[in-house]
């Protein structure tokens, strides 16, 4: 019964020949699998953590090692694992890693597995898909030259079934595995600094849609809101955005159908130097009745603890009876300003300011799917800008040349503390539900009503959390 339900859970992924556990051999090296649990009733559908220690015994004796993504617990205690052989570098699910954490697990491995002959890194996350193929490919594009595409195209082979699509799939984490390949290009330098989001333009708004700015926190194990747009922070540049939308709006355009008195968007907005003006862009979009083009100017300053952003869209629709809504959307999207700006190419000197833009059909969807629910909008873009770098260091430098040789790189990997179970709303589901208190107080940004005092966004979201990052540093090379 425990081996039909562990074979259930992991049909996606490609069984290994040596093993009925759920673990595949990306390269001879690197053994990517699902998270194991020492815990009754996990064990009956996750891979038994004494099982997976015996196979790992018997195959390579004491030449493994553990690394561990898993921001919501990794299911079994470290005492469980003989000799201190899991490494933690959590994350949240379904997000790529703060971009700090990458030159710090690469070097990390690479200095296991380049100590002695024979050993063998083991990555894990929940399924041993998403963040365990972010790092792997990480590790093979930065540490043994391998190029994006034949790096993410190995991962798919070893770990999927063919069919099941791509072993990493979200649009964020592969974005990430983008950005690794330009790092390693670019002589693995990375400057930490702190983003700041100075406007959100969004063409083509839906109503009913809530529009906020996230970051990562305690070391990148928790996502943290760092700000909520509320209506006087929004300007409509075009079309109109209505104040209510019932389910029958939500549903007549989740199966493409236009409401009467649709027409096409002749003063679609661009944007000119950050801001907009009221000149066709060449990109074209039909304006649906009851949608806009806005502009969201914060009324306080933006600030993010790191280079990395996520903007995050949910849109409800109301119900006229009972006090339901249903959240008919949900998309988010993560970018790096490092990377945006040019970093790698210009020598670890990133421009600092720029403009981040993104479709739709190119944003995350719910939990690691591309499934986002009914379009929130068309497009959008971030403008930002960086407003210092953090100076201190960590992941790595460059020693001195040694006698004859060239410079040797020394890596002082900050691993962090096993992540205790913790929740967060990545675990969103579409549907029918009713009003929380941490949602009471938040304006959707669609409403054409100004905010009344008792409908102010609640001052520890409207504001920038104070947060000071660890894993930061001017510049890293690993």
């Amino acid at each position: 019964m425990a081996s039909l339900l562990r074979h259930l859970v992991s049909s996606p992924r490609l069984p290994s020949p040596d093993t009925p556990l759920d673990l595949s051999y990306i390269t001879p090296t690197l053994i990517a699998t699902s998270g194991p649990s020492s815990t009754y009733p996990r064990t009956l559908y996750r891979n038994p953590l004494p099982d997976l220690l015996r196979f790992l015994n018997t195959k390579h004796g004491s030449q493994w090692a553990i690394w561990e993504f898993r921001a919501e617990g990794t299911g079994y205690a470290d005492e469980e694992v003989e000799g201190g052989r899991v490494h933690h570098f959590p994350w949240p699910d379904h997000h790529p890693p703060p971009f700090g954490l990458v030159p710090e697990i690469v070097g990390s491995m690479r200095g296991w597995l380049s100590g002695e002959e024979g050993r063998v890194a083991v990555v894990h996350c929940k399924a041993g898909k998403g963040r365990s193929g972010t790092v792997v490919c990480s590790y093979l594009i930065s540490e043994e030259g391998w190029s994006r595409e034949a790096a993410e195209a190995r991962f798919t082979e070893r770990r999927m079934r063919a069919g099941f699509g791509r072993g990493v799939s979200i649009p964020s984490q592969r974005r990430t595995i983008g950005y690794v390949e330009r790092w390693a290009r670019g002589e693995k330098r990375y400057r930490e600094g702190r983003g700041e989001v100075l406007e959100v333009h969004v063409w083509g708004l839906r109503s009913g849609v809530r529009v906020a700015v996230e970051g990562f926190a305690e070391e990148g194990r928790r996502i943290e809101t760092v700000h909520t747009f509320g209506t006087a922070e929004r300007k409509v540049v075009s079309g109109v955005v209505r104040s209510e939308s019932g389910f029958a709006d939500a549903a007549s355009e989740g199966v493409g159908r236009e409401k009467k008195g649709d027409s096409d968007s002749s003063n679609t907005p661009s944007l000119m130097n950050g801001t907009v003006n009221q000149e066709q862009n060449g990109i074209g979009s039909k304006t649906l009745s009851g949608t806009g083009d806005v502009v969201f100017r914060p009324s306080t300053r933006v600030i993010l603890p790191t280079n990395d952003i996520n903007i995050d869209f949910e849109r409800r629709s109301k119900s006229k009876y009972g006090g339901f809504t249903m959240l008919s959307s949900v998309a988010h999207v993560w970018f790096n300003t490092f990377f945006e700006g040019r970093g790698p190419e210009q020598g670890g000197r990133a421009d600092d300011s720029g403009v981040f833009e993104m479709e739709w059909e190119g944003m995350d969807g719910i939990k690691g799917s591309s499934r986002k629910g009914t379009r929130a909008f068309d497009r959008m873009a971030v403008v930002w800008r960086v407003v210092e770098e953090v100076e201190e260091e960590v992941g790595g430098v460059v020693g001195e040349a040694a006698e004859g040789g060239e410079a040797q790189q020394i890596i002082y990997a900050h691993e962090t503390t096993l992540a205790e179970p913790r929740g967060r709303d990545e675990e969103r589901e579409l549907g029918l539900r009713v009003p929380d208190d941490a949602s009471v107080g938040v304006s959707r940004a669609s409403s054409t009503e100004n905010l009344a005092s008792h409908d102010r966004v609640p001052e520890e979201i409207e504001g920038v959390k104070s947060f000071i990052p660890r894993g930061s540093h001017k510049e890293r090379s690993a």
